[in-house]
């Protein structure tokens, strides 16, 4: 699983690869970004946002532009972890702590200035319009999401904003600090990140 920069700029380079696709791109984008907003409302589970699409490829037909972005985040997780897999990243010290998160940040940090229009897009994510979905999330709920977001992505990550990112998600709240702990020490780790850039390069 990735983290949410890193889901924007692999929808970047999708968008750049399939150079004729026709779906509205930020609301694909917004799709994109959603499934991990259970993260704010513990009465969302994982299967309710992750589970939700067969095949998991990159097809799209019959879906609207939220839905594909919702579909193609599960896609980038599958195909992330098979990156991953594949340099045998999870035997790499600290890789694995805390469900992975730490490695999602300094993933996020070490693509971030692929994509250049955060400051629109966190404006986008503030003024967000509300998109019915299957599993009954509130406006209220979808809009706090976005909200964070709009946070997160405005500026590229540091230890600040990263751990501000976390103490919004009640679960992650109480191990804010140590994930950035670990994320300092994956920093120090050339393989880490060789194998990170890695995935943004080969998941499209």
């Amino acid at each position: 699983m990735a983290s949410q920069i890193a889901h924007i700029v692999y929808a970047k380079k999708f968008f750049e690869k399939y150079d004729l696709f026709s779906k509205e791109k930020d609301e694909f984008i917004l799709g994109a970004t959603f499934p991990d907003i259970r993260r704010i409302d513990r009465s969302i589970k994982r299967k309710d946002t992750h589970l939700g699409f067969y095949p998991l490829d990159l097809n799209f037909k019959n879906l609207t532009s939220f839905e594909s972005g919702w579909k193609f985040h599960l896609y980038c997780d599958m195909r992330r972890e098979e990156i991953l897999n594949t340099y045998d990243f999870y035997s790499l010290k600290f890789t694995n702590e805390l469900w992975n998160h730490p490695a999602k940040m300094l993933e996020d940090i070490l693509i971030y200035d692929q994509y250049s229009d955060w400051k629109r897009l966190a404006n986008y994510f503030d003024n967000v319009p509300f998109i019915s979905n299957d599993i009954n999330v509130s406006q209220k709920t979808f809009e706090l999401w976005y909200s964070i977001l709009a946070d997160y992505i405005e500026e590229k990550p540091d230890n600040d904003i990263e751990k501000n990112f976390f103490l919004k998600q009640p679960a992650l709240a109480p191990i804010a600090n140590n994930i950035i702990k670990i994320v300092d020490k994956l920093r120090k780790n050339d393989k880490v990140i060789e194998i990170l850039k890695k995935v943004c390069e080969e998941i499209i």
